[in-house]
């Protein structure tokens, strides 16, 4: 379809070569040069016509150039304002006002040709008309009466029927037909790959904001798990060192409140060392100097410590033995098993502080050999024989622990952090009897590890 000057879009964003359209309508460039070329075909035409009735200086010359002057009028109007749309796929030709246009240019063109025959020229761009604006389906048969309104024109004025008067206007029209159902399946081309592409570049664009949104909430998970296993951790042993300074104050022992305020001031400067680490998306504090079994003894002592100075106002005397221990022949691990098996111990050795009432905990580090290469794994083993809990029951609620502490999240957590490694958290436990927490996480083998 040839665009009209109302239904050609602006060119695309981007300018794509050669194309002009929305992104949905596109229309390649080459078709506004042939309209262009189809416009100055139909005036020049036109105006030769009229120069040529003037020239008989007769009163049908006259009457030519008012005639020919209603037909450009009427060309110019339909060209400005004819709604007709850039996508070839859409319904055309109907009577209004497509197809009463047309025939008000046949008419006119009719009427000039009665007073100039060399009017008759204008009759191959009226056939390119047509069709552009009737469509494939009506505008066949309008260049066919053009044709034989053109044949009858030249027999009125010869008074002959010669085989030129037919067969020149039927080739003109066959032309006009076959070029404009041409440039139609062109355009229907280059706006179905414009749809294609549009399809592609949304779908890019949803598939982006999918993963970003994916992106964003694993950050989310990941911070969360980083805040409840280091800084949440913390504050909580915190409010333990400054309930027992608070006993102390309250039986005059100023010496051993001290004590406790100090113990939560190195607690607070750990959890800022935690904090500015996790921001910056760093290993573990314990990790930054030393290996993980370092990291897993330093942990266990400030446990120790701080369990026994919160229990040390109750009856039940200090806090747990906590004790270290390596299985099997250690192997350097890579960085992200080390710090998810240390927030895995963190975590499991805060839930023994604040509920399990423990008075020994066993940390077990197992380097396992496997029975083939690349089937070895590492194992970490938290065992306490305080009170235990239901692990059948509502979470966030220890056994013998009056009105529950609100949470749950830190099973979830170890275990959303060891199955990104591909590893598995496990607890036993009963009331009465104990837990233990048992975290597996397998390690690649040394060739998968340089592939990577």
């Amino acid at each position: 379809m040839i665009p009209t000057a109302s239904s050609t879009p602006a060119a695309a964003p981007g300018g794509r070569a050669g194309l002009v359209g929305d992104g949905s309508q596109v229309v390649p460039a080459a078709t506004r040069w042939l309209r262009r070329g189809l416009d100055v075909l139909l005036v020049g035409l036109l105006v030769l016509a009229l120069v040529g009735a003037l020239a008989t200086g007769t009163v049908r010359g006259v009457v030519a150039v008012g005639v020919g002057t209603a037909l450009l009028a009427l060309y110019v109007l339909g060209r400005r304002h004819l709604p007709l749309p850039a996508d070839v796929r859409s319904p055309r030709g109907a009577w209004w006002p497509a197809g009463a246009w047309v025939t008000g240019l046949v008419v006119l063109w009719v009427a000039l040709c009665l007073v100039s025959v060399t009017a008759v020229w204008v009759a191959f761009p009226l056939m390119f008309v047509a069709m552009h604006v009737l469509g494939p389906r009506r505008g066949p048969v309008a260049v066919g009466v053009v044709v034989l309104l053109v044949v009858g024109v030249m027999v009125a004025y010869t008074a002959n029927v010669a085989v030129p008067f037919v067969l020149g206007p039927a080739i003109g029209g066959a032309v006009a037909v076959v070029v404009v159902l041409a440039l139609e399946a062109v355009v229907r081309e280059s706006q179905e790959r414009q749809r294609t592409l549009d399809e592609l570049v949304r779908t890019r664009d949803e598939l982006a904001t999918a993963e970003r949104e994916r992106a964003v909430a694993g950050e989310r998970e990941r911070l969360a798990r980083e805040i409840h296993d280091t800084l949440a951790q913390g504050f909580s042993s915190a409010e333990l060192l400054l309930r027992a300074a608070r006993t102390a104050l309250d039986d005059g022992d100023v010496a051993t409140a001290r004590g406790y305020v100090e113990q939560t001031r190195a607690v607070a400067r750990h959890n800022l060392a935690e904090a500015r680490r996790v921001v910056r998306a760093l290993a573990p504090a314990d990790l930054a100097s030393s290996n993980l079994v370092d990291a897993l003894r330093r942990t266990a002592a400030r446990t120790a410590a701080r369990t026994a100075a919160s229990a040390s106002g109750h009856a039940d005397g200090g806090g747990p033995d906590v004790v270290v221990q390596v299985s099997g022949d250690a192997v350097a691990l890579p960085t992200d098993v080390e710090a998810a098996l240390l927030r895995v111990a963190q975590s499991a050795l805060a839930n023994v502080e604040r509920h399990a009432g423990a008075s020994r905990v066993a940390v077990t580090l197992s380097f396992l050999a496997g029975a083939a290469p690349g089937e070895e794994a590492v194992a970490l083993d938290v065992v306490d024989d305080g009170r235990g809990f239901d692990p059948d029951g509502p979470p966030g609620k220890p056994v013998d622990a009056p009105g529950g502490t609100p949470g749950g999240f830190g099973l979830v957590a170890m275990r959303a952090r060891l199955a990104e490694l591909g590893g598995t958290l496990s607890v036993e436990s009963a009331p009465g009897a104990g837990t233990a927490v048992a975290a597996w996480v397998p390690l690649a083998p040394a060739e998968d590890e340089e592939e990577r």
